[in-house]
């Protein structure tokens, strides 16, 4: 296992926000602004084709968070925020909806949707399953 512990010094958290306004662009943009905030805090350049993988995972993820705001929040994604410790990377959109946001247990195989953050998820907690390792990822409402 990778130990992530470059780039915030002990007890340090890092926190970026990026707000939003509407829908049009704001995928292409948490990416670019998730991309930055890795590479200020040394994710990248990658150092080896695991940490390139969960950077691509991680990025996946920022895009699956965002998507499902703009397609399921009135108004769209309200903030992007990005927190990094050191040790742990948190991740989180949020809106102004009054419903939380909630994974479909059993999506239909035959509809397009309610497949993408979940198995991101899933592939993330497998990667670290080391309890100092980053990559819990959540969504707000």
């Amino acid at each position: 296992m990778t130990r992530f512990n470059e780039g915030s010094p002990a007890g340090t958290v890092q926190t970026r926000r990026l707000a939003l306004y509407g829908t049009d662009g704001a995928v292409q943009r948490c990416r670019d602004f998730s991309r930055q905030a890795l590479l200020d805090w040394h994710w990248l350049p990658a150092r080896d084709e695991e940490r390139q993988a969960l950077v691509e995972d991680l990025l996946l993820m920022v895009s699956e968070l965002v998507t499902n705001a703009c397609l399921h929040a009135p108004g769209g994604p309200a903030e992007l925020r990005l927190s990094w410790d050191g040790t742990r990377l948190w991740a989180g959109a949020s809106d102004d909806s009054p419903v939380p946001p909630r994974l479909s247990p059993h999506p239909d195989p035959a509809r397009p949707g309610g497949h993408g953050l979940g198995d991101i998820l899933g592939r993330l907690r497998e990667r670290l399953d080391d309890e100092d390792a980053p990559g819990w990822a959540t969504e707000t409402g």
